[in-house]
Parts: C-alpha cells; sequence; structure tokens
C-alpha cells in the first residue's frame, strides 16, 4: 500500500463519516511505516499530538457542573505532512490533521465523530516564502501560541484569561483557524517575517461579499522574538455582524535559564468601550525541568464583565523531547464576583 493510497482512502474515509474503516487507522500507520515508504515516495511524516490530564475544577457557585473531577484531552491530534521537491529551490508542501478525544468513545447513532479537521492545507514553498490554500492557523495565533510553555495542555493560555478568543476555534470570523483561506508567509530578512491571510466567503447566499484578512510581523535576534499582528473581519456599517478589528503586539526575551513573555490585545468592536486584554509571564528551566508563571486582565470583556483577572503557577519535567509531564493551577475571577479554579495533572507526547 502507497503513502497516497493511504492518505486518500483515509480522507475519504473522515469525510464520509465512516467510522468502522477509520478504526483501521492504528493497522494502516504500521503498514505504511513497515513499508509503505519508498524512496520513490514524497516525504510524508505521520505526525500527532496527545494530551490527557486529570483537571479539576471549581466555579465558586453551588449545583450541578459548579465542580468536578474530569479527564481532559487538550486538542489530541494525529495527520500527515509532507512535500515533494519539484526542482529549482521549489517544492510542493501539504498538511492534513484531525483532532480527536482519547477519553470520548465515537457513538455513531448520535452523529457524533471522533475526528474533526484542524490545519488542512495545500501550498509551494520557494526562495519567496511559502503559499498556502485552505484551513490555516493565522498569524495572529501563530505567534500568541510561541509564548505559551503550556500550549496545547489543559492549562494553556488562551483557555483561561490570558489570551482572547481570536486564538482558539475556526471559521471565517476572526478565529485562531480560518478556513477558505490563503496565507503567505515571507522567507527571513534577517530574523524579519512578514504574514498575511485573506480568507473567501464559502456561502453566495448569506448576503456578505465582505473577506476576512489578517497581517503581521515578527522578528527574532538570539534572545529577542517580538510580533505585532492586525486582524478585521472586512464587514461595513451596513452588515448585520457589524465591524470587528482586533491588533496585538508581544514578546518574548530569554536570557540563559530566563525567559519572560507577554502581549496586550485591543479589540474594535464598534461600541463605546472595547475590550482590551494583555498577560505578563515568566519560566524558568532547571535542567529538565521547568517552572512558570502568568498573570492577565481584560477590560470589558463582555456585557456585564467589566474586568477579569487570571493567573496561572505550573511546572513541566521532560521526560524525553517529546514526552512531558506537567503539573499547575489556574485561576479567573471577575468583578461580578464569579471565581473559577482549575487544577491540572498531566502528561503531553508528540509523534
Amino acid at each position: 500500500m502507497t503513502v497516497t493510497v493511504f492518505i486518500t482512502f483515509f480522507i475519504q474515509t473522515v469525510l464520509r463519516g465512516n467510522i468502522m474503516k477509520a478504526k483501521l487507522l492504528p493497522a494502516m500507520i504500521s503498514i505504511v511505516l513497515a513499508g509503505g515508504m519508498g524512496a520513490a515516495q514524497a516525504d510524508v511524516q505521520v505526525m500527532g499530538h496527545i494530551d490527557t490530564a486529570i483537571v479539576s475544577f471549581d466555579d465558586g457557585t453551588s449545583g450541578p457542573g459548579s465542580d468536578d473531577v474530569v479527564f481532559n484531552c487538550t486538542t489530541c491530534s494525529v495527520g500527515f505532512k509532507g512535500s515533494e521537491d519539484l526542482g529549482n529551490g521549489l517544492k510542493a508542501i501539504f498538511k492534513l490533521d484531525w483532532q480527536y478525544d482519547i477519553h470520548e468513545r465515537n457513538r455513531a447513532s448520535d452523529g457524533d465523530n471522533s475526528l474533526f479537521d484542524r490545519d488542512q492545507w495545500l501550498g509551494l514553498k520557494g526562495g519567496f516564502g511559502q503559499v498556502r490554500v485552505g484551513t490555516i492557523s493565522t498569524g495572529y495565533k501563530s505567534h500568541g501560541a510561541k509564548l505559551d510553555p503550556l500550549y496545547r495542555t489543559s492549562l494553556q493560555g488562551r483557555d483561561h484569561g490570558l489570551q482572547s478568543s481570536f486564538h482558539t476555534g475556526a471559521n471565517e470570523e476572526l478565529r485562531g483557524r480560518a478556513t477558505n483561506t490563503v496565507r503567505y508567509d515571507s522567507p527571513s530578512f534577517n530574523g524579519l517575517k512578514v504574514v498575511g491571510h485573506y480568507t473567501l466567503d464559502s456561502d453566495e447566499t448569506d448576503g456578505e461579499d465582505e473577506d476576512p484578512f489578517g497581517i503581521g510581523a515578527s522578528y527574532k535576534n538570539g534572545g529577542i522574538y517580538v510580533f505585532a499582528d492586525y486582524l478585521d473581519n472586512n464587514q461595513g456599517s451596513a452588515d448585520p455582524d457589524g465591524e470587528l478589528s482586533a491588533w496585538k503586539i508581544g514578546g518574548k526575551y530569554t536570557l540563559n535559564n530566563f525567559a519572560v513573555m507577554g502581549q496586550y490585545e485591543a479589540v474594535d468592536d464598534g461600541s463605546s468601550s472595547d475590550p482590551t486584554l494583555w498577560h505578563i509571564g515568566g519560566s524558568y528551566t532547571m535542567g529538565n525541568n521547568m517552572i512558570y508563571a502568568a498573570f492577565g486582565q481584560a477590560d470589558e470583556d463582555s456585557p456585564g464583565v467589566d474586568e477579569l483577572d487570571a493567573w496561572t503557577i505550573a511546572a513541566m519535567h521532560s521526560l524525553s523531547k517529546r514526552t512531558k509531564v506537567y503539573a499547575g493551577f489556574n485561576n479567573e475571577e471577575t468583578n461580578n464576583t464569579d471565581d473559577t479554579d482549575t487544577f491540572a495533572l498531566g502528561v503531553k507526547h508528540k509523534f
């Protein structure tokens, strides 16, 4: 079985929602790894991420759902990425990534699919940089992810008051992953990179003809990493959803075993008091161990909430380059007395 046949079969299986065939995935991966990748094939890699944690939360209220201890699988995924050398410095590149939950079994009778798509794109890479088309993480999200040592764990900042919703989700309206999108990443100019994306409307019947977009830039030199980003849903005042835009600046500075990081976000939603969100954090690494603490604050976060304070403290130990264990605590408190505590103990593995 060739890699191409395997990938084609897997994609068709997921798209059709044929769960019985999807359960053949582990066996088929074994076939590919055992002998499917010949020298004549393009460079294709099986990749994945598993984060599983025991999570205890308490929102400070009483009643059902106010507190519990659960298992959580944070953005667990499996997929493929690869490239083909086209000559003259040009490569075809692709990524096909699906998310799953190791704790929740699929219930086909309920229409609950166990796999759903993440980044899935096709592109070209060369001296000009790279251009990709499909469903793609935005530069806004990508830059913020590099600040969070707990990214894709049960304590990641975008889920616990340290980063905005523009770092999460997937759709056409300014979320972390943009559908129906083309994204350009420039080559590095002495550490400076530029990124931009443009999203097309997938529904010609919804009365909208605006196309969201985003631009950003980052600079890295030694222990210095800084960035700036802008997002816009490109909708005029006549649109029922209204104009929405956001911008942010941020960065990280690393000196030996110490690192400090933070970012500031501002949103223009057409209201008289536009939301802002900022956070600052620091980490210290000792051999295979890392400790991390961060504090963030949001103003005018949502109707009826004027202020949100959040802080996280955590420790992580690297068992290997691909496997880590971590434990930590997060607190989110608003001025309307909502107070949520989250404790997590987890394991993260990449392959």
